[in-house]
């Protein structure tokens, strides 16, 4: 009773905790998806915190940053390919054709609930993944000790969401909500782990970003390290700091540059995650708008420097 008691007076007296339960609740499901992104703009930049840049206000009618010109394609530029792109199981055979199917980790089964499961059918080792949202996915490293009941609820509770409604990432919008199962690569999800996001514009690698230690974790667990397509060091950082030994050059640099520029078609803005398997170059995902679009990059001024690198398209596309 008490933390009931607790929860209500913290919804009434703070406005982000308020905020967060009414978007939790559906409460701006019906929103315009313009109005609805100039309230989220306006919550993440208009505090006085020293990390603003320019006024709180969005500028869509020119914009500016690159956070403001990802607002601006969450808008208007929309293609049906890019609900497939970050369908986390129907991206394979997408990716697949371009670059390969030995490029892709296979899935070993898909499901529509987390009830149609047979964990009897899986390795001893295998990772669970939700195909349409971020961040829904569990770790089974030893099925004699995993708790199945509780991945079932977790996967189900990931199931009823729909990740568009969060930022208004349309991609999201229309993504069959399912469940995966993929073998697990010991070298993933370890404080160890490398990963490598090339962040592209208008169909080339515009800079990369070297990703050690755990992804999804605590921002001091994990560093992100920056590049441009020479491998100079980018001197910026969003959220995760760089690492304190900086990260060599991969020996298949190049090659990862070109396998990315293949994945990223004319889109303005995509990034491609990869990995570095036994020196094999594995696609992870596409992202279309890191952090959503919300970002406050240190120094401040890179987001102007890289928004001019961005050129948005010269018409609207909507769907």
């Amino acid at each position: 009773m008490k933390n009931i008691i607790s929860k209500l007076m913290k919804y009434f007296v703070d406005p982000d905790y308020r905020f967060e339960v009414n978007l939790s609740m559906g409460k701006y499901n019906n929103m315009d998806d313009e109005e609805f992104i100039r309230l989220l703009w306006k919550r993440f930049y208009g505090k006085n915190d020293g990390t603003t840049v320019g006024l709180p206000e969005l500028n869509l009618q020119n914009p500016q940053t690159l956070c403001e010109k990802l607002q601006w394609l969450k808008l208007y530029y929309r293609k049906p390919e890019m609900t497939i792109m970050v369908d986390k199981y129907r991206v394979k055979e997408y990716v697949s054709k371009i670059v390969g199917e030995e490029h892709v980790i296979p899935t070993i089964g898909v499901w529509d609930k987390a009830d149609d499961i047979d964990i009897s059918t899986l390795p001893d080792k295998f990772v669970l993944k939700c195909t349409h949202s971020s961040g829904g996915m569990i770790t089974c490293r030893d099925k004699n000790l995993f708790d199945f009941r509780a991945a079932k609820t977790f996967l189900s509770k990931i199931l009823k969401r729909n990740h568009y409604f969060s930022a208004r990432e349309w991609p999201y919008k229309d993504v069959q909500p399912r469940i995966i199962a993929e073998p697990l690569i010991e070298q993933l999800g370890t404080i160890s782990s490398t990963e490598y996001k090339l962040t592209c514009m208008n169909g080339h690698v515009a800079f990369v970003s070297i990703c050690t230690g755990v992804a999804h974790t605590d921002f001091d667990k994990r560093w992100n390290d920056h590049y441009d397509p020479d491998f100079n060091k980018l001197e910026w950082y969003v959220n995760y700091r760089p690492a304190p030994l900086a990260p060599e050059k991969p020996r298949k640099w190049n090659d990862l540059i070109a396998f990315c520029e293949k994945l990223c078609g004319d889109f303005p803005y995509v990034r491609v995650d990869t990995y570095m398997i036994d020196e094999k170059i594995i696609f992870g995902e596409y992202t279309f708008f890191t952090w959503g679009g919300f970002m406050k990059f240190n120094p401040k001024e890179w987001d102007l420097k890289l928004g001019r690198m961005l050129e948005l398209p010269k018409t609207k596309t909507s769907l």
